[in-house]
């Protein structure tokens, strides 16, 4: 398997990208937003990987981060989502937001990547859920969830804050479901707030 390319730019769209290595040009489908962040034309690109191979076909799919690449893994495990859906999903939602909708078990969140609907978006869910709400809990990178790696040192603001509700007794799904609609820029003392002021509500 080609776990990264490293190498210039000689073509790039709105989701696919090609990447000169040792004289080879890989052609790789990437995220709207992989593509977008990515140099112009000419300058140096770094992808992770993950090659799909069909008996009519080999495709490489490209990520930004270790995080994406790890997020594409596990959806496309889920039955009924391919690399195209995969894809899609990651268009719309970060592995974070990702991880804390699974979590939650907000599968409305999903339905607003294309080719997703309300029964595969539940399926999604359903299927992740066990494998992404420990890894949350224990303040772990989307990384890390699937074994590998060790615990971000410092980790995501929404991260660190459903680590600090499930330390005060909350289970994982509910300080997922207090914080997946607040603003992760924030700082995580002031996430911890809101999320406690939010459950304190209902």
């Amino acid at each position: 398997m080609i776990y990264c390319l490293n190498g210039k730019l000689i073509k790039k769209t709105l989701d696919m990208v090609v990447i000169s290595c040792g004289g080879v040009g890989y052609q790789v489908l990437v995220p709207t937003s992989v593509a977008a962040a990515l140099p112009a034309v000419g300058g140096e690109a770094m992808l992770y990987t993950m090659m799909n191979v069909t008996e009519t076909d080999v495709t490489l799919f490209g990520f930004a981060t270790e995080e994406q690449q790890t997020c594409f893994k596990m959806l496309t495990a889920v039955s009924g989502v391919g690399p195209k859906v995969g894809l899609a999903i990651l268009n719309v939602l970060s592995p974070e937001r990702i991880a804390l909708a699974v979590s939650a078990g907000d599968h409305k969140a999903f339905t607003a990547a294309n080719g997703v609907g309300p029964k595969l978006a539940q399926r999604i869910t359903l299927e992740l859920k066990d494998k992404v709400g420990k890894g949350l809990a224990e303040g772990l990178s989307l990384g890390d969830v699937g074994g590998m790696g060790a615990p971000a040192a410092a980790g995501g603001a929404l991260s660190q804050a459903i680590a600090a509700l499930a330390s005060l007794g909350y289970s994982a799904s509910e300080a997922a479901a207090a914080v997946a609609k607040l603003d992760e820029s924030l700082p995580v003392e002031e996430i911890i707030k809101l999320a406690l002021r939010g459950m304190a509500r209902r």
